[in-house]
């Protein structure tokens, strides 16, 4: 018979599985199809990658001249890379340009651009010297002059490579008595003595920038503040001398166009949104009030400390502004752990960290951030690119398993899509649906090739970025927002308390009752007689000779049952068996044998015992697990953990990892439960190695346990 793909037909019905697993809409299965068929990848036509995030993300966008209507279109996107984990890093140091390529397409080979890039770099940081300096001051002169003696000046003096003698030679107080701004950062100031005595002499600043200067090595904040009055923002943050100055600057009242020396210039009333996230804030300026702030309707106040006020006075001001309608805050943070409880409190607020309130309450979500910083691969430039690409690639994988009607594949495949499916970055609300698909064009899996195809699902407009949802089907349910942490910054703070919480659950469980003295008696018969034993397993029946035993073919006589088959209480009851007899099996036993219901049972009895390492269910216990890395992370200790899944044996699908994202990852390839590494293990001539005992339970109340005095040893290759 010969299944090969020749039609519209014969591929949909070889493929009709996938394509339904796949999602792919049926209007778009005949346009797939002849892409397949044909090897057609057109997405270069339409899309286009574009640098972000400094150079190190890369993003896509639709670049044609028209627009993309939703299920209009289906795209294929090659494979770069496909791999079996254990596999990753001999294929990276092994195959000619797989490294490289990985490399430049995670953005992790920066620091190995061209000599003349870094050359123009330098050349620009440089700056342009004095002369060019005294330019740019003296244009600022002149408008401030032909505007009046009277009027307010800004100063931009960003990285133009100013020095100590440069910045006095420009003697800023004499040319800009009125100066209320300078920006000062990224040049080589150093002297704080000199710096500072120049800069004070602008005794009318209100703002100021020296970040990125050697000068912070050895000038204190303090030493700023006590020779600049009037200074309301140092660094980009808010001094104890805010006021309305500050807020209009973060409101967009006061800037370079318009410098504001007088307060009475500064109308509050008229900010609409006020931004006054990472501005170190403490305290809250006493200004900041309803009366004075009466039209606001967005506030972010993220990355603050506000702890000189207590969430209760927060939530007490924010209510009393009336007309504010979307606010941005951290969440556990300064005004609570709940995002319910907080818009419970501010019932006027319709978007909290960009979400719907009504989203909110409707899926119970309390941590709520849509403004979450990606995570942005780290490396040293001692690390062979290889290395880098091992440490960068979570970002970047997907996978997927082969299986047919005779054979599911244990190990999975992991695989990094090309530059353009890679470009792709995530969204909540995504205009683009992805899937990996087999396409088989000799209808059988033999000949499989393995493609991601990606189409719109909403109308998509030129120059918009095309993303698409990293846990897409994935709710609240399976943890979501915990597991956005693989490739995001979520709140810390929140996974802490959560680690928190349950480790003082486990710290108070225990129903195990005080050792006792063990007691064995014996089984066999007061009269001497053989234990009579029932069994369905050959082996036993052809290799159980000892004469304390006599083989029986009724199970209801046995002393002993020792059976392959499955024995429940239906089937019990029919050979009219009794809890009198001994058995080879148990109730419930998978509390035992597999190994997440393992670690609940001893979680259950004994709480967190000293012999058990942190042990997490990846499926329900993922945020504590989160709270526990980024404790050991802050504290210094060892970070690694091995993930085993929950019924499998030969350490198949087992990783060790220090890799948080990785963790986070592994999940995808089915349930598993993660372990604190044990870093120094007991050696034996330098291997790893475990005692294989055979244990008898004979009784559960009272716990009574036999132990064969033979067992094995096994090393670990």
């Amino acid at each position: 018979c010969d299944d090969r793909i020749r039609t519209f037909e014969d591929f949909a019905r070889v493929h009709q599985f996938l394509l339904i697993a796949a999602g792919v809409p049926p209007s778009l299965h005949r346009r797939l199809y002849r892409k397949l068929a044909d090897e057609v990848f057109d997405g270069g036509e339409r899309f286009s990658v574009e640098p972000c995030e400094e150079g190190r993300q890369r993003r896509l966008v639709l670049a044609s001249d028209t627009a993309l209507r939703g299920e209009s279109d289906v795209f294929l996107v090659d494979h770069a890379w496909s791999f079996r984990l254990s596999d990753a890093l001999k294929q990276l140091r092994e195959v000619p340009g797989l490294a490289e390529r990985m490399a430049a397409l995670m953005c992790v080979d920066l620091d190995r651009r061209t000599e003349v890039e870094e050359s123009d770099e330098q050349g620009s940081e440089n700056g342009g010297g004095l002369e060019h300096v005294l330019q740019v001051v003296e244009k600022e002169r002149i408008r401030v002059q032909e505007s009046g003696s009277d009027v307010a000046a800004w100063l931009e003096l960003e990285e133009l490579g100013i020095d100590d003698d440069m910045l006095v030679a420009l003697d800023l107080s004499a040319n800009f008595p009125n100066l209320v701004a300078l920006n000062l950062w990224g040049n080589k100031l150093q002297d704080p003595e000199k710096v500072m005595r120049e800069i004070g002499k602008c005794g009318r600043l209100k703002a100021l920038w020296l970040n990125e200067n050697p000068i912070l090595n050895q000038c204190t904040e303090k030493d700023v503040l006590d020779g600049l009055p009037e200074l309301e923002i140092y660094n980009s943050h808010f001094t104890r001398k805010a006021r309305e100055w500050a807020l209009g600057f973060c409101g967009d009242m006061v800037g370079a166009e318009n410098p504001c020396l007088s307060v009475g210039n500064i109308s509050l009333d008229n900010i609409v949104t006020l931004d006054l996230s990472d501005r170190c804030i403490h305290k809250l300026p006493e200004v900041f009030s309803p009366s004075k702030l009466s039209s606001l309707s967005k506030l972010n106040i993220r990355g603050n400390p506000l702890d000189e006020m207590s969430g209760d006075d927060l939530l007490k001001l924010f209510s009393g502004l009336t007309q504010l309608e979307e606010l941005e805050a951290d969440i556990p943070g300064p005004l609570g752990d709940s995002a319910i409880s907080i818009l419970e409190s501010l019932p006027s607020i319709n978007l909290l960290n960009g979400v719907n309130a009504s989203t909110i309450v409707e899926n119970a979500k309390h941590v709520v951030d849509s403004a979450l910083k990606p995570r942005i691969p780290e490396w040293s430039p001692e690390e062979s690119l290889a290395e880098r690409v091992i440490g960068a690639m979570w970002l970047y994988l997907m996978t997927y398993r082969l299986a047919d009607e005779e054979k599911f594949d244990e190990t999975p495949i992991w695989y990094v899509m090309d530059e353009l499916g890679s470009a792709m970055r995530h969204s909540d609300d995504a205009n683009f649906r992805i899937s990996p698909f087999l396409f088989m064009p000799e209808g059988k899996l033999a000949s499989a090739i393995s493609y991601t195809i990606l189409w719109p699902i909403c109308d998509v407009h030129t120059g918009e970025e095309c993303t698409r949802d990293f846990l897409f089907g994935i709710g609240e349910d399976k943890q979501r927002s915990a597991r956005l942490t693989a490739w995001f910054h979520t709140p810390e703070k929140y996974f802490i308390q959560e680690f928190r919480k349950y480790q003082e659950q486990l710290q108070s469980t225990s129903i195990c009752p005080a050792e006792e003295a063990p007691s064995t008696k014996s089984v066999r018969p007061s009269d001497g007689r053989p234990l009579r034993v029932f069994t369905d397993i050959p082996q036993v029946e052809e290799f159980l000779t000892r004469p304390e035993f006599v083989l029986t073919t009724d199970p209801k006589d046995a002393d002993i049952i020792w059976a392959g088959m499955q024995i429940d209480s239906e089937l019990k009851s029919s050979l009219g068996l009794t809890d009198q007899q001994y058995m080879n099996q148990f109730p419930f036993e998978a509390c035992l044998v597999m190994k997440h219901h393992l670690a609940d049972t001893i979680h259950r009895a004994w709480g967190s015992p000293e012999w058990l390492q942190p042990t997490y269910n990846l499926e329900t216990h993922l945020s504590q697990l989160i709270g526990d890395y980024s404790v050991r992370k802050r504290d210094g200790k060892d970070n690694l953990w091995i993930m085993k899944p929950w019924n499998m044996a030969r350490t198949i699908d087992t990783t060790v990892s220090g890799d948080l994202s990785a963790i986070i990852r592994l999940m995808e390839t089915g349930p598993k439960i993660c372990q604190k590494y044990i870093e120094c293990p007991a050696l034996f001539q330098g291997r790893k190695f475990d005692l294989r005992y055979i244990v008898l339970v004979r009784s559960i109340c009272p716990l009574d346990i036999l132990l064969c005095d033979v067992f094995w040893v096994c090393l670990k290759v």
